[in-house]
């Protein structure tokens, strides 16, 4: 089984979810926690029929959800699939889902050589470095922390080291970046665009606004 990239997710239709790093994500709008814990119940007892498992987390007004298939790295049929059973669920016990609500943040710091700090965040942090085609990272094998990439850098002084990458629906490029803007924020560049937009907050600090598009997957 191979896995979709974000074009071909895209044109599943999947109203309601947002292709983010590798995974499908959601909120589905409960109103309460007696509402969701039922939901989280339904979609058990859906992912044990199917064999296949999201990430779920309950909370008092909302439920999120996050599908990805583990062994091959990404999203494939069966994510789709799942995907459409939950928003049926949800659905039929009155809940609306939500993407424009989630994102994904991970952490980039710039170095000049990865190797010698990357063992020191995996050590303070109890990641690890999954290696392979994603030799440039480290990551919660829990799945609850963000994951941590070097980026690659110069060492000329005064450089800023750490800065968050947000991963967001297409949809949510343009209202995220009218909000920072109003917040006192600046649009530093937009050459990547779809890929990314840098932006930077009142003091210069730069985070990192990105999406699926125009990416191999």
């Amino acid at each position: 089984m191979s896995t979709l990239n974000g074009r071909q997710i895209a044109e599943h239709g999947l109203d309601g979810w947002a292709f983010l790093v590798g995974g499908l994500q959601t909120r589905i709008e409960t109103g309460s926690f007696a509402a969701g814990l039922a939901l989280v119940d339904a979609i058990g007892a859906e992912a044990e029929r199917a064999q296949h498992h999201p990430d779920v987390d309950l909370r008092y007004p909302h439920v999120d959800v996050r599908l990805t298939s583990h062994d091959v790295g990404g999203v494939s049929d069966r994510d789709v699939a799942m995907a459409r059973a939950i928003a049926d669920l949800a659905q039929s016990a009155g809940h609306r889902l939500d993407a424009t609500a989630v994102s994904l943040v991970e952490m980039g710091l710039d170095t000049p050589d990865r190797t010698v700090v990357m063992p020191f965040w995996a050590a303070v942090l109890a990641y690890e470095a999954p290696g392979g085609d994603a030799d440039d990272e480290v990551r919660d094998p829990a799945g609850a922390g963000p994951t941590v990439w070097f980026q690659p850098s110069g060492s000329e002084e005064p450089r800023q080291r750490w800065h968050p990458d947000v991963w967001v629906d297409p949809s949510q490029v343009e209202p995220r970046i009218e909000a920072a803007l109003a917040a006192g924020g600046s649009l530093v560049s937009d050459a990547e665009a779809p890929s990314f937009w840098v932006l930077a907050d009142p003091e210069g600090n730069r985070v990192c606004l990105c999406t699926w598009q125009d990416r191999e997957s």
